[in-house]
């Protein structure tokens, strides 16, 4: 990203996290190293279908674009309506949906879509209660096409915390493969990933 590009963003991505500190959990932007693990499930071939939960102010969605080819779809779930308006006008190549993750299926179809290759998440899973987070997840089980991935970011400093590893048995239950990867030290704080495939068949 450059810096002509990057003050529009980190002006939006501040305001949000002032305003809404329930709601925007990471303390800076992904950084572009934290973004390519992420989307090292997006597929490179064919025209899938993307999904990202919590975009902020798109840095992770720059390097979705970066892996697919014309005719994929990348729509963008963001809840905070600032964040939302910044991504319209900034990023008018990806169908930003405003709206809560939990009702991702509603979303979709709303979008016309019923099965997505890949979701990549970056949304601050331990801000939610273990309701929240469940529900969630049970959506993107659902959501996912055969063969199809979901990544989800945790930092390395919260690692050892009641709630990371309460999240980490939840992802556990709800799909049959769950790998981490990392750390990515090229990051504020220095982040994690998971990768989840094969939802179980209680999702």
């Amino acid at each position: 990203m450059n810096e002509t590009a990057a003050a529009p963003d980190l002006r939006a991505f501040m305001t949000a996290a002032l305003r809404k500190q329930g709601v925007v959990g990471a303390i800076a932007p992904s950084s572009p190293a934290l973004a390519r693990a992420l989307t090292a499930v997006v597929p490179t071939s064919g025209t899938p279908v993307v999904v990202e939960l919590g975009p902020g102010t798109g840095s992770i969605s720059e390097a979705i674009r970066a892996r697919t080819a014309p005719g994929s779809r990348h729509l963008a779930v963001e809840i905070e309506p600032g964040l939302a308006a910044h991504l319209r006008r900034t990023k008018p190549w990806m169908e930003t949906i405003e709206g809560d993750a939990a009702d991702l299926g509603e979303l979709l179809a709303g979008a016309g879509v019923d099965r997505v290759d890949a979701v990549v998440s970056t949304l601050p899973w331990s801000l939610f209660p273990g309701e929240q987070q469940e529900r969630i997840i049970g959506e993107i089980g659902r959501a996912l096409a055969p063969g199809g991935a979901f990544t989800t970011v945790t930092y390395l400093h919260a690692l050892p915390l009641p709630g990371a590893r309460s999240f980490r048995r939840r992802l556990r239950s709800a799909f049959d493969e769950v790998l981490t990867t990392g750390p990515v030290w090229r990051n504020l704080p220095p982040g994690m990933t998971y990768v989840c495939r094969r939802p179980a068949a209680h999702v």
